[in-house]
């Protein structure tokens, strides 16, 4: 898993059918510091999360699993929102 921001939201018009319904979010790659790395990416949503939150999100055939049995073709997904995080060594 790794942590993002979701920066912004993408419609298609014309996509896959079996994406039909599914939210699309611009994510921000973050470490765990919280500094942005990388370049952005589109990830399908299966939260609910919305721009401005920090999130987690999986690549690659793990990204299909949450919207199963469907068969959605993608392979970034966001899988969960971040409450908070506690770095080690930290007091």
């Amino acid at each position: 898993m790794f942590l993002g921001r979701v920066v912004g939201s993408l419609w298609s018009t014309v996509k896959d059918a079996n994406l039909t319904g599914q939210r699309f979010l611009v994510v921000q790659p973050m470490t765990p510091q919280l500094k942005p790395t990388g370049k952005q990416l589109i990830c399908t949503d299966s939260t609910g999360s919305g721009s401005g939150e920090l999130i987690y999100w999986v690549k690659g055939k793990e990204a299909s699993f949450p919207f199963q049995p469907a068969e959605v073709p993608c392979d970034a997904t966001v899988v969960g929102i971040v409450d908070e995080i506690h770095l080690g060594g930290e007091k």
